[in-house]
């Protein structure tokens, strides 16, 4: 029986909830969800199967120590005193980061700096080979979470952020977050049983994350190294049968259907979604929204329009109302969820939102909404319910 530990797997504000089911789905114990973050306990495979499936998960991390420090100087003691020969062989390349989030901690890097500094003291003042710091592909890398005074430090069993999935290769401005772009449809409850279209789809990244939800391919499979393969308890074997079991995968009976305005983007998206092997599934065209007349039928519609940081005041708001009215003609019968960071667009959408959530993407608090898309006039709808209630 292999060992269980503790974990923490890093997320997008808004997506914890999404990101613990998705844990207890893979076998998760002990799960508890924070800001941004989800503890869980498991044993190693449940560590590589985290990296390899987790669709929300931007780390995941395996913390080793906790202390309470209200400076960098404090930090740098605490640290000093871990015995270093059990968690960093001689010889090993470092990278550390740190995320800091206190009044008295003001600067994450110099924090970082001194973690470095009580590790390579450690070494050194024991006449032992020091381990050398390297930025790119180390040996060994190190998270230090600060939290006011609470002070976590953890090995980074993931290295690059798991948003970085490896199929998208051209992007165009402002391209989605993977981990948010899959967030925002797992949401939904949609998981492949009707169309998916997205008519404002940039380089394709919302249809690429949910062909790869409709057919349950993990997000893995396109990334080529985990910073855990690298630590000295890898188990190849172990991985190697995760990172190659297809068991779950599922067919896909409908397409997903992206459209875009401008030339440059739509090619950017096709070439993403080629060198994903998702060409079969989605299908893409030139096509501004204003212009289109009929949906593909039974189905779910998530976009991500412009916010305005790259359009006239006049030209976002006509754009917005656009939204609202295709919706409204083109689109009865759907859900549509849309995200923005501007509320007078949402304003000028004109259809009252079902349901509304808080999402952060880049540095925007943004919201996102869900529209319930039926023909007619609402008063119209009020009043037929009406009649049924009293017959």
């Amino acid at each position: 029986m292999r060992q269980s530990f503790e974990m923490a797997a890093k997320t997008l504000y808004g997506l914890e909830e999404i990101l613990a089911e998705e844990l207890i789905g893979l076998g998760a114990n002990e799960v508890q969800i924070g800001r941004r973050v989800v503890t869980f306990e498991g044993d190693k495979a449940l560590m590589y199967k985290a990296n390899f499936c987790c669709r929300t998960a931007l780390k995941i991390l395996k913390p080793f120590a906790r202390f309470r420090a209200n400076n960098p100087d404090e930090v740098y003691e605490h640290i000093k005193r871990l015995d270093w020969l059990q968690y960093l062989p001689a010889g090993k390349t470092l990278a550390i980061d740190s995320v800091v989030y206190s009044e008295t901690f003001t600067h994450s890097k110099f924090v970082a700096y001194r973690v470095k500094d009580a590790i390579v003291d450690y070494f050194t003042e024991k006449n032992l080979q020091r381990p050398s710091i390297r930025i790119n592909n180390p040996d060994i890398q190190l998270h230090l979470h600060i939290s006011h005074n609470e002070c976590t430090l953890a090995f980074d069993s993931s290295g690059e952020s798991l948003h970085k999935r490896g199929y998208r290769i051209e992007e165009v401005e402002a391209p989605l977050n993977k981990v948010l772009a899959a967030g925002m449809i797992l949401k939904t409850g949609w998981r492949g049983d009707s169309h998916f279209v997205d008519p404002m789809c940039g380089s394709g990244t919302l249809l690429i994350e949910a062909a790869l939800i409709a057919m349950n391919i993990a997000p893995g499979v396109f990334r080529d190294k985990y910073a855990f393969e690298k630590w000295d308890d890898f188990d190849a074997e172990l991985f190697e049968r995760i990172s190659t079991d297809d068991s779950h995968e599922r067919e896909f009976s409908y397409k997903c259907f992206g459209s875009d305005i401008s030339r440059k983007a739509i090619a950017a998206a096709a070439k993403n979604v080629k060198n994903a092997g998702l060409s079969k599934y989605i299908e893409l065209k030139v096509l501004p929204f204003q212009e289109m007349k009929e949906n593909p039928g039974k189905g779910i519609l998530i976009t991500n329009p412009p916010y305005g940081e790259r359009l006239r005041s006049d030209d976002l708001m006509n754009l917005y109302s656009m939204i609202g009215e295709r919706l409204k003609h083109v689109f009865p019968g759907y859900e549509a969820w849309i995200i923005s960071s501007n509320p007078e667009g949402f304003d000028n959408i004109g259809l009252k939102p079902a349901s509304k959530m808080k999402l952060i993407n880049g540095a925007l608090d943004c919201e996102y909404r869900q529209y319930i898309l039926f023909s007619g006039k609402r008063k119209e709808r009020t009043n037929q319910k009406e009649v049924k209630s009293k017959g």
